[in-house]
């Protein structure tokens, strides 16, 4: 069962590959296609912000300390990570 799972998953991924792979895509269109994981991760967290369970105001702060992180050119890592531990440290300092 695992391996048609696999070959059920990477059959998909491997066609366009091997028959696009001598396709040379105009420069606009592969600027395009290089920021679609970007623009589809931002779709995926942004709804989550507004949404979040603690309230809106914390989501809101978390995206902007995250912005800010990530505007001073932090890995993904300490982006998430300075994220996590700043709302940690507020919500433990707010509940005093």
């Amino acid at each position: 069962m695992i391996l048609g799972m696999a070959a059920v998953t990477y059959v998909p991924r491997m066609i366009p590959l091997v028959a696009f792979e001598s396709l040379k895509l105009p420069g606009f269109l592969e600027r395009v296609l290089k920021n679609v994981p970007y623009a589809v991760l931002g779709a995926l967290i942004f709804p989550g912000v507004f949404f979040i369970q603690s309230g809106m105001l914390y989501g809101l702060a978390g995206a902007l300390i995250a912005f800010l992180f990530s505007y001073l050119g932090a890995s993904v890592i300490i982006v998430v990570t300075g994220t996590i531990l700043t709302l940690a440290g507020a919500g433990l300092l707010f509940s005093l």
